[in-house]
C-alpha cells in the first residue's frame, strides 16, 4: 500500500453547516503511507459554502474545479428531490473526476459524498481489501420516522434481497429476505453486492476501463450511481461493501446533532475552523 496515489474527491453542493462537518471528517482521515490528492467540483450556490470549501482545500491541500453554476434542484428536510437535469449534471461532474484520475495515472479514486462523515481508518482499510470497487457502508432514514436502510443493494434499482428466479415471493418472504440482508450488513465484514454509492473506492484496474456514470438510455433508474454499477457489472468488475467502519450520513439538517457523537466515537482529533 505504501506509495499508492489516491485521488479523493466529489462534486460538492451542500449547506455550510453540513460542509463544515464534512471538512472535519476529511481532515481526520488517516492517510499515512498514501500519496493523496483532493479534487472537488464546486457546485455550491451558497456563498458561505463556497468559502468553507475553499478554506478546506487550503488546509488539506486540494484543488477546486468550478461547476456550471446552475440553480439547485429542489430539496427539503424530508428528502432529496432529484430531477433529470440535476442527475445529468452530477453524472457529468463524476465523469470529469474519473477522467482526471485516469489521465493522472492514479492507483485509485475515492469518491466521498459531501454529506458523509468517515471513520479515520476508512481509506487505509478499503485499500487493504484490494477489490475492484468497494464502498464503506452507511445507513439512512429516507423518511424522518422510517427505518434505517443501507446505501447498497443486491439487484436492479434498490432491491435488497435475493430473488428466486421466476418464483414470485410473497410480501412476508421479501421482508424476511431483506431483514436477513440488513442483519448480515450489521456484522463487520466484506460482502459482495450488486450496487453501491456515496463512499466508493475505485481501483486502478477499473480506472483503466472506459467505465462512466453516463446514463444508459434504456434504463429508467434514477441516480448516476445505478448506471455506473450496471456498467461495472457488465464489464466484469465486482462490487463489495465493507461494514467494519460505518460512515455517518448527514441526510438532512436534523442529522447534524448526531455528528458530535460519531466524531467522539471515532476519536476525531483535528477540527475545522474557518477563522484559523
Amino acid at each position: 500500500m505504501t506509495g499508492k496515489r489516491i485521488l479523493i474527491g466529489s462534486p460538492v453542493r451542500e449547506s455550510p453547516e453540513i460542509l463544515k462537518e464534512y471538512a472535519d471528517s476529511l481532515m481526520n482521515l488517516d492517510r499515512e503511507g498514501i500519496k493523496t490528492e483532493f479534487l472537488f467540483i464546486d457546485d455550491n450556490v451558497n456563498r458561505e459554502s463556497v468559502e468553507v470549501l475553499h478554506k478546506l482545500t487550503k488546509l488539506l491541500p486540494g484543488t477546486i474545479m468550478a461547476g456550471d453554476g446552475k440553480s439547485p434542484g429542489n430539496m427539503s428536510d424530508f428528502k432529496h428531490k432529484w430531477d433529470i437535469d440535476s442527475i445529468s449534471r452530477v453524472s457529468e461532474y463524476r465523469n470529469r473526476i474519473l477522467e482526471i484520475a485516469r489521465d493522472g495515472d492514479y492507483d485509485g479514486l475515492f469518491f466521498v459524498d459531501s454529506d458523509l462523515l468517515l471513520h479515520p481508518k476508512t481509506l487505509i482499510h478499503l485499500i487493504e481489501q484490494d477489490k475492484d470497487i468497494i464502498s464503506e457502508i452507511y445507513w439512512t432514514r429516507w423518511a424522518p420516522s422510517g427505518p434505517l436502510y443501507p446505501q447498497v443493494w443486491m439487484y436492479d434499482n434498490y432491491t435488497q434481497y435475493e430473488p428466486c428466479g421466476a418464483v414470485v415471493l410473497r410480501p412476508d418472504q421479501i421482508r424476511k429476505k431483506t431483514e436477513d440482508f440488513h442483519r448480515m450488513l450489521k456484522k463487520p465484514g466484506v460482502y459482495k453486492v450488486g450496487g453501491l454509492g456515496g463512499c466508493m473506492l475505485i481501483s486502478k484496474k477499473v480506472l483503466k476501463s472506459d467505465i462512466s456514470f453516463r446514463r444508459i438510455y434504456n434504463l429508467s433508474f434514477a441516480g448516476e450511481d445505478r448506471h455506473f454499477c450496471v456498467r461495472a457489472a457488465v464489464k466484469g468488475f465486482e462490487m463489495y461493501v465493507d461494514t467494519a467502519f460505518p460512515a455517518y450520513h448527514i441526510y438532512r439538517v436534523s442529522d447534524i446533532p448526531g455528528c458530535m457523537v460519531y466524531k467522539q466515537q471515532c476519536l476525531y482529533k483535528a477540527h475545522f475552523d474557518m477563522s484559523s
